[in-house]
């Protein structure tokens, strides 16, 4: 049975494209290159921006930490809060703490935003710890579960007891090179089709009510 269930935030806790999307416009404006059509700047939703830069817009490394610079001098005074969270999600968090189960965030975005999000929309008080990448580069996403694991006070003989929830393969993937399963979520349709059960995720969950019945299940 699973005991520690770790989250992802976009795409998972929050539904973060409106944010994403007009500060991604705001670097290409900056950068003064062409605005990407929407379905590349969807693709942006998860993994982390280094990579996301680099890969879709073919970006060298000196560039892309320049769009990560501009991306987030108007994602963290404004863009972080143009977002919402996925409806019943913090009750979802509240409910199973009360059953006993400890709750982390595991999320390649800064941890600074983390914090401030997860305290805006109502998830802090259920998380026992929040874990996110480092401000001044993007974690991968095993980087980013194994610090969670750390923080939690975990050993490796508690893995098989570790569930990630995430949203994307780049969560699936992480938590397989880690050690541990993973879910996935189709909240939001952010996720290419068989993207997450290709990565292999054990299951993926529509709703956060099948979330709820797959984790007290298992």
């Amino acid at each position: 049975m699973y005991q520690y269930i770790l989250f992802d935030l976009d795409g998972t806790l929050t539904d973060s494209k409106e944010g994403i999307v007009n500060c991604l416009k705001y670097a290409f404006e900056k950068l003064g290159d062409p605005i990407p059509a929407d379905e590349k700047l969807l693709r942006f939703i998860g993994p982390p921006l280094l990579a996301s830069f680099q890969e879709f817009c073919g970006y060298d490394a000196e560039k892309a930490n320049q769009a990560i610079k501009f991306y987030r001098e108007r994602y963290n005074p404004i863009g972080k809060f143009e977002n919402k969270p996925v409806p019943g999600g913090a009750e979802l968090c509240a409910r199973l703490k009360e059953r006993g189960y400890v709750l982390a965030l595991a999320s390649s975005k800064p941890e600074a935003l983390c914090v401030s999000i997860c305290e805006r929309f109502g998830f802090s008080p259920s998380l026992s710890v929040i874990t996110g990448s480092t401000p001044d580069g993007d974690w991968s996403k095993t980087d980013v579960i194994r610090e969670t694991f750390q923080r939690l006070g975990l050993k490796d003989t508690d893995k098989s007891r570790t569930l990630m929830v995430g949203d994307r393969k780049f969560d699936v993937i992480g938590a397989r090179e880690f050690g541990i399963d993973c879910v996935g979520v189709d909240f939001f349709g952010y996720a290419a089709p068989g993207e997450l059960v290709d990565a292999g995720a054990v299951a993926v969950v529509q709703t956060v009510e099948a979330l709820e019945a797959f984790i007290l299940s298992h």
